[in-house]
């Protein structure tokens, strides 16, 4: 009786602790987000002061106003939406069919194949010759000079290669073989309508990978017209710096203007942040379930 009340206040005690740890972890992890969140709001001077520790204090919005009067915002907004569509569409249809491909122990030279994949995680010519190769082709301010570089990361074939070894059993390959099917038939009609978790991990990690890439377009894109939106955040966050320093010399006017460029800073964190904040609910639930792709239960 004692043993299993012992065990109990020790169960008891093991998930208290787990649960205080999960807690201070989102704290971690969601303070700082809110905390930009309310600054945005918030005079630059109030935030200094730490005086929006938990909440705004004297809320203006003309960081937003800032923000939202650049044309280039919404033509921003147009263009990485444009660019992280057509690039997830073109990445995941590239890792899925690789994954799939490399996973079936009948391709012929599977581990030279897979043994250069991962050889190119670790080794590549570099960024000079990489220009290079993308000028030559004719790629230069084009989307493609965006995708084409890096649109199949090797991490998430790994990935993808390991969901089809480890959930869909070969038996059901080998079934669908003695029906008659083609390797194509049996892809798109059976590998592929399960492997809906694997789709939403690779969708989600590619539409945050594009999203977030500003460097790529940094490199590459030289017309403004063509610039995703966290470039165009950059270029407003520039010009608003320069005009501070521009009226640096009169009185009181480099205060204003470096109070307009702390607002317009944490305003354009949240403007690139919010899009892919709303789209994760979506595909929270494949999500889960696939990165937990060979997790050992216990």
């Amino acid at each position: 009786m004692n043993r299993k009340k012992f065990r109990f206040t020790s169960d008891k005690l093991f998930d208290l602790f787990n649960y205080a740890f999960l807690l201070i972890l989102v704290l971690i992890i969601a303070y700082p987000l809110y905390y930009v969140l309310i600054a945005s709001f918030s005079d630059p001077y109030e935030v200094y002061a730490g005086k929006t520790f938990l909440l705004p204090s004297k809320i203006t919005f003309e960081g937003y106003a800032r923000v939202f009067k650049e044309k280039s915002i919404a033509t921003g907004y147009i263009n990485s939406i444009y660019y992280m569509i057509l690039g997830t569409v073109v990445s995941v249809a590239l890792i899925i069919t690789t994954g799939y491909c490399v996973s079936k122990k009948t391709l012929p030279f599977r581990r030279s194949i897979m043994l250069f994949y991962v050889f190119t995680m670790y080794f590549n010519g570099g960024l000079i010759p990489t220009y290079l190769v993308v000028a030559k082709m004719g790629l230069l301010n084009s989307v493609w000079s965006l995708i084409l570089p890096g649109g199949v990361a090797v991490f998430n074939v790994i990935v993808a290669r390991t969901f089809f070894e480890s959930s869909i059993p070969e038996e059901l390959y080998e079934a669908a073989a003695i029906d008659g099917s083609s390797n194509m038939r049996t892809f798109f009609k059976i590998a592929l309508p399960l492997s809906k978790p694997i789709l939403a991990v690779m969708v989600i990690f590619t539409m945050v990978a594009y999203w977030n890439d500003w460097f790529t377009a940094l490199i590459y894109m030289s017309e403004k017209s063509k610039y995703p939106l966290q470039l165009a955040l950059r270029q407003v966050l520039i010009q608003s710096q320069a005009t501070a320093t521009m009226i640096g010399n009169m009185d009181g006017g480099y205060a204003e203007a470096n109070k307009i460029t702390e607002l317009i800073k944490f305003a354009s964190i949240v403007v690139g942040s919010v899009p892919m904040l709303i789209a994760y609910p979506f595909v929270q639930k494949y999500f889960e379930k696939g990165v937990m792709i060979g997790a050992v239960k216990g």
